[in-house]
């Protein structure tokens, strides 16, 4: 059975390599012991340690071979950028540009897990005071979770299980500890004794009074106080996690919700009216150059051909679609002429304060497409000369006339008071008033979120204005060749007018 695009790939990179080790590995110590089973009499324990160790060093030996020749491919950037949180930044900056790949903050983790943040640490703690073999593992998992869920946001998936099983002890010790009922110490027991008076020169000694229940343990209003404040926890975390799991992860990332100061909800519904636009406005074999981030939406939902999309496999086709960004109209219309590309698609979120817009992303476009490009863009010509990333009046002269500040602002006089304020970086557009010359305006949202450009074509963009003085057609001082005097031609067989 063939399986598109993926193949054989899970099983011939080296991330999957000590998976695979491991269980040949178990394979070969399960043989072990069947033969063990056979014969227990024999050295069978010696063979055993032995066999293992051999059968590891096999397997090692194996891999690295397979690596050297080819078959298994080697490390990937991913890989290196989970022990080096630079290398990414520095060596593969598509990796580092995705938002999943960018280190965990502490409001994170305090959205995701809530008041199991200060629970997971207690059941730790406890597992590792009372260790065994079976809490080993979970101890083991839960701190290489923690290392991994903070250098990547999207390995908190690989944290939550262990911070459920963590916190769930933790509660369960503490809850069994105020629930449970304390044994009270009793009396000792006097033996019978017939005398009824001391002896001379002895002291009788007396047993100790027995302690009262206030006196011992945690009292009854502790108890129901903290019962209490665990029970409003663990409803706050119930009603958190149906909160999030109902807002900010069900709902569709192409359709957004604002809310007013009265607490109305509107809905933006700008991504599915522009690919709604291009369905139905552009020919089927037309060709959108966009980022990569909405490359599946436009090819899913617009049913048209991108130049790339969430499949980053292909980093050099993404580092010239961001040199096309990242230059000026010019030098991009002739990578656009050389792509053979329709339509151009940005996304600016100006207008309503989307944050997460073409411009905010514009930084790691320059990044991957100098990487792949380091003579013609240079990541420094972006910035201000205080080393400040700005879209108004102060902005970089290179900034000012890239291709993506030119599709975002043009004709952009929407944002609120004064007209064309950019809400999102909260300053006015340094360049306003320009024309395009080799893009037209095809379609804006509603909102100007989605903004589209139809790319001319060779023959009819609007070429440079001349000056009336250089609008002469150069002629020959040549005379005719067939008469030698200058006079006006006489038409032949002049047809005759006759009026009336």
């Amino acid at each position: 059975m063939q399986i598109p695009f993926v193949g054989f790939q899970p099983i011939r990179t080296s991330e999957h390599m000590a998976a695979s080790g491991v269980f040949a590995l178990l394979m070969a110590v399960g043989a072990l012991q069947y033969l063990h089973s056979l014969n227990p009499k024999g050295q069978w324990k010696k063979l055993l340690i032995v066999g293992g160790l051999m059968a590891a060093g096999l397997v090692f030996l194996m891999v690295v071979f397979l690596t050297y020749i080819g078959v298994i491919a080697p490390w990937s950037g991913r890989f290196y950028s989970l022990w080096d949180t630079a290398y990414a930044k520095i060596h593969i900056p598509i990796i580092a540009s995705v938002s999943e790949h960018q280190p965990t903050t502490w409001s994170s983790f305090f959205f995701d897990l809530h008041v199991l943040v200060c629970t997971f640490p207690v059941g730790l703690w406890y597992c590792v005071k009372n260790i065994n073999d079976e809490r080993v593992f979970v101890t083991l998992y839960a701190l290489s979770a923690v290392y991994f869920a903070g250098v990547m946001v999207r390995l908190m998936l690989t944290l939550t299980p262990v911070v459920c099983v963590l916190s769930g002890i933790a509660f369960s010790i503490l809850l069994d500890l105020l629930l449970r009922d304390d044994d009270l110490p009793t009396a000792p027991v006097e033996p019978n004794d017939k005398n009824l008076y001391d002896k001379a020169g002895k002291v009788k000694k007396r047993a100790p009074e027995p302690t009262s229940q206030a006196d011992f343990g945690l009292g009854m209003n502790v108890r129901s106080g903290a019962l209490i404040a665990f029970m409003i926890l663990l409803m706050l975390f119930s009603v958190h996690c149906t909160w999030a799991t109902s807002n900010a992860y069900s709902s569709p990332s192409i359709v957004l919700a604002s809310y007013g100061n009265d607490g109305s909800r509107k809905i933006l519904d700008d991504f599915r009216e522009a690919y709604g636009w291009l369905s139905q406005n552009t020919a089927e074999d037309a060709r959108i150059m966009s980022w990569w981030d909405y490359g599946y939406q436009i090819a899913g939902m617009g049913n048209r051909t991108t130049l790339v999309d969430n499949n980053t496999w292909n980093n050099s086709h993404i580092a010239l679609v961001g040199k096309a960004m990242a230059s000026n109209e010019t030098a991009a219309y002739d990578i656009m002429t050389m792509l053979d590309v329709d339509y151009v698609l940005v996304i600016f979120g100006g207008a309503i304060g989307y944050s997460g817009d073409d411009i905010n992303k514009f930084i790691w476009m320059v990044r991957i497409a100098e990487g792949e490009h380091p003579k013609d863009i240079h990541e420094a010509d972006y910035f201000t000369e205080k080393g400040e990333y700005r879209v108004d009046s102060e902005a970089s002269k290179t900034m000012l006339n890239c291709l993506m500040y030119k599709l975002s602002y043009y004709r952009y006089d929407s944002g609120g008071s004064p007209p064309g304020y950019d809400r999102t970086r909260g300053a006015l557009p340094g360049n306003r008033g320009f024309k395009l010359t080799y893009l037209e305006e095809a379609y804006t949202t509603e909102h100007w979120l989605v903004r589209i450009y139809r790319v001319k074509k060779p023959d009819e963009f609007n070429r440079p204005r001349l000056p009336v003085a250089k609008r002469t057609v150069q002629t020959s001082n040549n005379m005719s060749k067939k008469t030698s005097k200058r006079r006006k031609g006489v038409l032949k067989n002049k047809p005759t007018l006759v009026k009336g």
